[in-house]
C-alpha cells in the first residue's frame, strides 16, 4: 500500500520546491520519495493546493443516513465553525529555515554553553540579499494556537538565487558597523568567494571598525554563519592574524543572530520609499542611505533580545523559535 504523506510534509516540500524549484533535492530534504514528490508537485501547479480531492471509490465516513440520524446539516461554514471551537485555524505557514534532528541537537547545544553570554561583547555580521521583487505565494495549514512553529505547520526557506544587490553589514550594541554593497561577476565561479569577502569585507570594512571598537570594548567576539567564504582556511588564517576571535554559530539559525531582523527593518525602510529604485545604482544608493538614516535604537532592541533568544531555543529543545 502506498504511504500517504501529511499535509505538513506536502507543504514543507512546497515550500523547498518555491524556493530551490529542484525537485530532487526538496525532495532529499523533506524525506519524500521522487516519484511522490513529482505528483505532489504536479498537483500544486494545477490545484495551487495540495489536499487531496475528494476519492469517488472510497465511501464516505459521514454518510447522508448517518447525517439524517445525528440531526445537523454539516455546511461547510458549521465545520469551519466547529474546528475552530476546538482551536484549530486556517493560518498561514510560517516561513522558518530548514532544520535537521542534528542541526537541532546542535542549537540546543550551542544555547547551553552561551546562557551567560555577555552580548554587548559580540559584533554580529552578515550578508543580505535586497531585491524589490519578491512576490512568494502564501500556504495555509490548519492547526492548533500552540502549534505554530511545529516541523509540520511551517514552510521551510531556502537560500535565494534571485536577487538585485547583495550587502554586507555588522553591527555591536551601541554601535551600528559599515554596510558594503559586494562587488562580484556573478555565475561560475564568479560569486562571494574567500579571497572576495577578505578583500571586501575582512579588510575593506571590518578591520577599521574593529579596531575602534576593541579599543572602547576590549574582549570582543566576532560572529559570523558558516558560508564556504568564511569557513575557508584563509579567511580563518586571516581572522587569526588580525587577533579577531569567532563566536561559534550554529547552521540555519537566523533567529539567534540579531541583525537579521535589522535587514527586516532596512527593507521595510526601502518599501517605505515615495520613489522605488529602478536600477541597480539606484537600489545601491537607497540601500547605502537608508542603512546610514536607519536610528540605532532600532538595531538595539534586537540585541538586547539575545537572552530571550537563547531561552526560545532551549525551550523548543533546538527547534524553531518565535523569533
Amino acid at each position: 500500500m502506498q504511504h500517504e504523506h501529511d499535509e505538513g510534509a506536502k507543504n514543507q516540500f512546497i515550500g523547498a520546491m518555491l524556493a530551490t524549484h529542484k525537485l530532487n533535492e526538496s525532495a532529499l530534504l523533506t524525506g519524500i520519495p521522487y516519484e511522490t514528490a513529482r505528483k505532489i508537485w504536479r498537483k500544486y501547479r494545477e490545484r495551487g493546493s495540495v489536499k487531496n480531492l475528494p476519492c469517488s471509490g472510497q465511501p464516505k465516513k459521514i454518510d447522508s443516513t448517518s447525517v439524517n440520524e445525528v440531526g445537523i446539516d454539516a455546511s461547510e461554514k458549521v465545520i469551519a465553525k466547529a474546528l475552530e471551537d476546538h482551536g484549530l485555524h486556517r493560518r498561514v505557514a510560517r516561513k522558518r529555515p530548514f532544520l535537521s534532528a542534528g542541526q537541532k541537537k546542535v542549537r540546543k547545544g550551542w544555547a547551553k554553553d552561551h546562557k551567560e553570554q555577555d552580548w554587548k561583547k559580540v559584533v554580529w555580521s552578515d550578508e543580505c540579499y535586497i531585491h524589490l521583487d519578491d512576490k512568494t505565494g502564501r500556504i495555509f495549514v490548519t492547526r492548533r494556537v500552540d502549534e505554530e512553529l511545529d516541523d509540520s505547520c511551517v514552510v521551510p526557506t531556502f537560500k535565494q538565487s534571485s536577487v538585485h544587490v547583495m550587502v554586507w553589514g555588522c553591527v555591536a550594541l551601541g554601535w551600528k558597523g559599515p554596510l558594503a554593497v559586494l562587488e562580484y561577476p556573478g555565475g561560475k565561479g564568479g560569486g562571494m568567494t574567500a579571497a572576495r569577502y577578505q578583500e571586501q569585507v575582512l579588510e575593506g570594512q571590518l578591520k577599521v571598525f574593529w579596531k575602534d571598537l576593541e579599543e572602547a570594548r576590549p574582549g570582543l567576539a566576532f560572529q559570523q554563519d558558516g558560508a564556504p567564504s568564511h569557513t575557508a582556511k584563509t579567511t580563518k588564517h586571516w581572522l587569526a592574524q588580525n587577533d579577531i576571535p569567532l563566536l561559534p554559530h550554529p547552521p540555519n539559525s537566523p533567529d539567534i543572530n540579531p541583525i537579521e531582523p535589522v535587514w527586516h527593518e532596512l527593507k521595510k525602510r526601502l518599501h517605505a520609499l515615495p520613489r522605488h529604485p529602478t536600477s541597480t545604482k539606484a537600489l545601491r544608493e537607497a540601500v547605502l542611505q537608508e542603512w546610514a538614516s536607519m536610528p540605532l535604537m532600532d538595531i538595539d532592541k534586537h540585541i538586547e533580545s539575545m537572552s530571550d533568544r537563547v531561552k526560545a531555543v532551549l525551550k523548543a529543545k533546538g527547534g524553531h523559535t518565535r523569533f
